[in-house]
């Protein structure tokens, strides 16, 4: 299957999931189960939350990860600042890689934000080299805009 297909089929299937649910923990915890069965190729799929000036860590899937990440640190701190998706194809060559488990060798992360507020980052793993490319950056960005669409989002996270 395409990644193209991938993301086709994985779109419907989510908004499918969150149907008739707007809260936030629930439906990352939901959100985060779904990527981690569909994606293949992948050793961390979650999600960080924008708390008092830092991200923390929210539902996923996988190892255990860093709890908490200053903005503009690694790769999910970096996102989450800049407010923008990275690709990292070698994580190993990305100046301040927070390494939280050694088999990660490629990452993407997209923030999520909602009316212009951060609300944190989608941050997915893999431990092969150049696991994400644009196909992925563009469906997983669409991941965030129809969770962030299905959320009640408040400063009372």
């Amino acid at each position: 299957m395409t990644k193209k297909a991938l993301y086709a089929e994985l779109h419907p299937a989510l908004s499918s999931l969150l149907d008739g649910e707007r809260d936030l923990i629930a439906n990352l915890a939901n959100a985060a189960a779904l990527l981690w069965q569909y994606l293949p190729d992948v050793n961390w799929a979650g999600f960080y939350l924008h708390k008092e000036g830092e991200l923390v860590l929210g539902p996923f899937q996988g190892k255990p990860a860093c709890i908490r990440i200053a903005l503009g640190k690694g790769v999910c701190g970096t996102a989450a600042q800049q407010r923008q998706s990275i690709v990292v194809p070698d994580v190993h060559h990305f100046a301040g890689h927070i390494a939280c488990d050694s088999a990660s060798n490629s990452e993407i992360v997209i923030p999520l934000i909602k009316n212009d507020q951060l609300i944190g980052v989608l941050d997915i793993d893999s431990p092969s080299f150049s696991r994400f490319d644009a196909d992925d950056q563009a469906g997983l960005e669409k991941v965030a805009h129809i969770l962030l669409q299905a959320c009640a989002i408040s400063d009372q996270r």
